[in-house]
């Protein structure tokens, strides 16, 4: 425990393939723990953490993404550090983006979010993304086995937001290309590297011309509902404010939705017995998809930046500290979930995992992402039969080899090959 205690979360390439161990023996010093290499706070506590993403008055979000890199723009001095945030904002990684704003701008950006995420827009998508799950199967079903990322679930996330947000059927193929490639960027990378670059930028420089275009000349479409959106006091905000949270839904939407679906297929693969479940009784997909977002969570951790003293779980919190949120640790607490490591349907307090966060930050794309894994689910169990795990790419049963992605921030799979029967 001691050697889990005082590794380096951020560089550890053995804690990133597998992280519940670590978050486990730091919550055994403490639900609130300093870490020994950056003076991270790190909250593990499935309590502590709730508490932390409501307190945005004394948290802020500017460091969601880079955590501790780079280093602080700024000597922190006193008990608040508000106004020094504000003023040194622009050099946070992505400053720009929804996800590390604090109010009263995050109340705006996600305002005009709402305007794209009404009931009757998510109703239409959910008719395209039964299609869509039809079409991408359609694309290997005959062949009896896929690498279930590359061939379904990353170009299926990427074209669901697609038809979300409106893209011309014309070019959804160029968005598939570029955005479900390999490798196109990497979020909280083990080398310490900031976010240098905006890994949203195809995406901003597509929808400006898009919008641009439906502001000059609307249309009856959904791209010029986005383009003439205004702010809840009725002023029109300028091209790039409606751009961003857009683009930010496409990229962060497209992440998670992959690491849920892969996260999920993967135990069905593993325990058959689910698959059996599943068929017999498809009203458990739902609970299946909750208790696959507690198990393995997209996101392992999100950030804040203490910008005045506060407490969290009774722990006092310096301004100027840099604190941990740790999803995945929140959600094997066994403090909350009775033997949080057993993956388990009858479970107790399902829907109270945080793998979509709590608070003002909130996961927007949250509704989608459900709706995408229930109908994969249910389309999958229609289609194919004794759905297994490649032994030849992942070991047999008793001692499978999975890769996670290696970064901090995120928990995904790199490749899953799956094996079946076409139910055709």
């Amino acid at each position: 425990m001691t050697d889990l205690v005082t590794a380096d979360y951020y560089t550890d390439q053995t804690v990133a393939q597998d992280p519940f161990a670590y978050f486990d023996s730091l919550r055994e010093q403490n639900p609130v723990f300093r870490e020994p290499h950056y003076g991270v706070v790190v909250v593990t506590g499935h309590e502590e953490v709730i508490e932390a993403f409501r307190n945005s008055d004394s948290l802020s979000a500017v460091n969601a993404i880079g955590g501790p890199f780079p280093p602080m723009p700024f000597e922190p001095e006193g008990d608040d550090i508000t106004d020094q945030i504000k003023a040194h904002r622009h050099l946070f990684p992505i400053a720009e983006h929804m996800v590390v704003m604090d109010p009263p701008d995050h109340t705006l950006a996600r305002s005009l979010l709402g305007r794209l995420l009404t009931p009757k827009r998510l109703k239409e998508n959910e008719d395209y993304i039964w299609k869509l799950a039809d079409t991408q199967i359609d694309e290997f079903i005959a062949n009896g086995s896929c690498e279930f990322l590359s061939e379904y679930a990353k170009p299926f996330a990427t074209l669901a937001i697609t038809d979300l947000l409106g893209v011309p059927e014309t070019e959804r193929a160029e968005f598939r290309a570029i955005l479900a490639a390999e490798g196109t960027h990497t979020v909280g990378a083990l080398d310490k590297t900031p976010v240098g670059v905006n890994p949203l930028e195809y995406l901003e420089d597509k929808f400006m011309a898009y919008l641009g275009e439906r502001r000059r000349d609307p249309r009856n479409d959904i791209l010029s509902g986005l383009a003439t959106a205004t702010y809840p006091d009725g002023s029109t905000p300028d091209l790039i404010e409606v751009v961003r949270p857009a683009t930010f839904l496409f990229g962060a939407g497209q992440e998670t939705v992959t690491k849920l679906l892969s996260s999920a297929l993967r135990m069905l693969g593993d325990r058959p017995e689910y698959e059996k479940m599943l068929r017999d009784d498809r009203s458990l997909i739902r609970p299946f998809m909750e208790e696959s977002l507690r198990f393995d969570s997209p996101t392992k951790v999100d950030h804040r930046l203490a910008s005045k003293t506060t407490t969290i779980g009774g722990v006092e919190i310096k301004a100027g500290t840099i604190v941990m949120l740790s999803l995945a640790g929140a959600n094997r607490d066994p403090r909350k979930f009775e033997n949080p490591n057993e993956f388990r349907l009858d479970r107790e307090y399902l829907h109270d995992h945080v793998a979509f966060g709590r608070g003002l930050h909130t996961c927007a794309g949250a509704p989608l992402a459900r709706v995408e894994g229930r109908v994969t689910l249910n389309r999958i169990l229609d289609r194919m039969q004794d759905l297994k795990i490649s032994e030849a790419a992942h070991g047999p049963v008793e001692n499978r080899r999975y890769e996670y992605e290696p970064t901090f921030l995120l928990r995904g799979l790199k490749e899953l090959h799956v094996e079946f029967t076409p139910a055709d």
